[in-house]
Parts: C-alpha cells; structure tokens; sequence
C-alpha cells in the first residue's frame, strides 16, 4: 500500500497546502481552513481507493465534507483505506501568519486507525529512546527523569511543549519545578509531537491535553518514526460522556499507547508545511509556480522523506525559474 499510495496521499496534502497559503495572515481562520478543506476532498475525489474517513471535520451534519463515515476515491474494487485527516492543522497560525501551520493526513488498512471520538486527551509524547519509559499516572519529575535518562541528559537540558491552556496551569508549574525548559505554544499539538519524535528539531517531549483525533493522527506519525506516547481520553462534559459510550468506550481510565490508537500493520503519515516551522517550511509563491516542503513516511518499511518540491506552473521567463 505505501509505495502505491505515499504519493497519491503527498499529492492531496500538497494541494490542500497551496490552495490555504495563499490566505496566510488574513485574519479569517475559518476561510483557511475551507480552501484547505475543499482542496482535500476535490483531490481525492479520483484517488484509486475505497476510502472512509474515520477522522475528519466531524459529524456528517456538522460538516459539509471531510465527516467521519464519508466515503472518498474511486470506490469499489481499489484498495479498502481509512483515513484521518486534519486539512489545516493550525487556523488560528495561518490566519496570523505564524509558524507551524501544516496540512495533514494518515491512512492504513481497514480498521487500522482509532476512531476516536471528538474529545480531550491527555498526552505524553516522546521520541524513540523514551520508548517504554513513560507513564502518565506518574508524577511530572519522575517521567521527565525518565526521558532524560534515556537521552543521557539532565532534565534542565530537556525541552518540553506544552499548549498555553488554563487547563495546563498546574502542569507547567510541575514541568518548571522539575528543571526542565518550557516552550509554551499557543496551537500546533499535531505538528508538536511529530517534533518530538524526530532529531534535531530542539523538542524533547510533549505534554497536556489536546483533541483525541489529533492524537489518533500523531500516533500515527510515532508508529513511523518508532516514537512513543500515552494517552488517557478525557471527557470535558456529559455531551462527551455520550459520544464515548456510543463508541463503546467503557473505560475511562484506559491509557493508549501508540500501537492502539493506530495498530495498522500499513501505515502512511504525509505533511506539507502552510507556514514555516521546526519540521517543514511553508509554501513559498514565486513568479513561475510555487515551492512546497512536505513529509511522507510510512510504517512498513519504517521510512521517512522530506520533499522540497518546486510546482512550476508556467514556462520561465529569459532569467529561469526562481526557486524562491
């Protein structure tokens, strides 16, 4: 499945991206995140798959496009594919012209990827050397030690993210009486805890509670780069009590680990960055087509490409095509 699809898939996180960028730092998330949106599901209207979205824009009579149960490609007689997608990962971040917006999707095999309820979740996200060595009901100081013994440093050398929430006042109290360094960031958990798993990015760890799906989504991205998380669903009202016990989720005190959030033996992670960030750059336009930087890794075999794209779109001019 990976080497068939990686980029059918890039191509849809691609266009998604060029299609939102252009709207960067207008103010207007929602307008963002429809171009991104439409751009999506128009191009994987002719995607050679039978596919379902198990995470999307949320319920059918919520979303136009993109809900959960839509079915997407060309259908019958291609590949049975569930797919999670957030088309924008970042609204707010484009609208305002800051860093990390990306556009984002995962598939695997039926039933691959965990239908997730739309709700909070409670996270902890480490690369591959903290494998096994987290666990969420532990104090703070003990799993930051933790990471930190397994990255042969001390835990003031650790760089830890966590969104700037009220609901996280007490956490980042705890994160900064352990010793560690705080990096505070006002959205972009997704493209966080990928951070987190790759090297060189300056991100050591991930903590806090953030939505369910994207956790689905980043557990995915883990399961490709060997990266590991907790995670425990976390429901802020009965509203969301329902939703779980419609799912069959029984058990709240259930902590998930990567391989259950997204047990998929095939497993396709792709990214483009909208604006830049610590793991992708944004589009850049320029007068002969545009300049994408993406992201595609898969899970058997354990991959992961980065892919600096120029998209020319017309003939150059006597100068040549400008790669900025």
């Amino acid at each position: 499945m990976e080497s068939a699809l990686s980029g059918e898939f890039l191509r849809v996180v691609e266009q998604a991206a060029i299609a939102c960028a252009r709207s960067i730092g207008n103010g207007d998330r929602k307008g963002s995140d429809r171009l991104a949106v439409e751009s999506m599901r128009q191009t994987m209207e002719d995607m050679p798959i039978d596919g379902t979205i198990v995470i999307g824009e949320g319920e059918r009579d919520e979303a136009p496009m993109l809900y959960v149960g839509e079915r997407v490609g060309k259908g019958m007689g291609f590949p049975t594919i569930d797919i999670a997608v957030d088309p924008l990962e970042g609204t707010n971040l484009c609208a305002t012209g800051a860093n990390n917006a990306i556009t984002v999707l995962a598939a695997s095999e039926k039933g691959g990827l965990l239908h997730a309820p739309d709700c909070y979740m409670e996270m902890i996200i480490a690369g591959p050397a903290a494998r096994g060595a987290l666990d969420i009901d532990a104090p703070v100081v003990d799993y930051l030690r933790a990471i930190a013994r397994r990255l042969e440093r001390h835990v003031m050398d650790l760089v830890v993210i966590v969104l700037d929430r009220p609901r996280h006042e007490k956490l980042i109290a705890d994160i900064r009486e352990a010793g560690a360094r705080i990096r505070l960031i006002g959205d972009g958990d997704l493209s966080a805890g990928i951070a987190a798993a790759v090297r060189g990015t300056g991100v050591h760890a991930v903590m806090g509670i953030g939505g369910a799906p994207e956790g689905v989504i980043t557990a995915a991205a883990l399961r490709c780069l060997h990266g590991d998380m907790v995670g425990r669903l976390v429901a802020a009202n009965p509203e969301q009590e329902e939703r779980m016990a419609r799912m069959g989720i029984t058990d709240s005190r259930k902590v998930y680990r990567a391989e259950d959030l997204a047990p998929g033996k095939q497993i396709i992670f792709v990214a483009c960055g909208v604006t830049p960030g610590n793991l992708l750059q944004g589009v850049r336009f320029f007068g002969d087509g545009y300049r994408t930087h993406s992201v595609v890794m898969t899970s058997n075999p354990n991959k992961v490409r980065f892919l600096d794209t120029v998209h020319a779109t017309r003939k150059p001019g006597p100068r040549g095509v400008r790669l900025y």
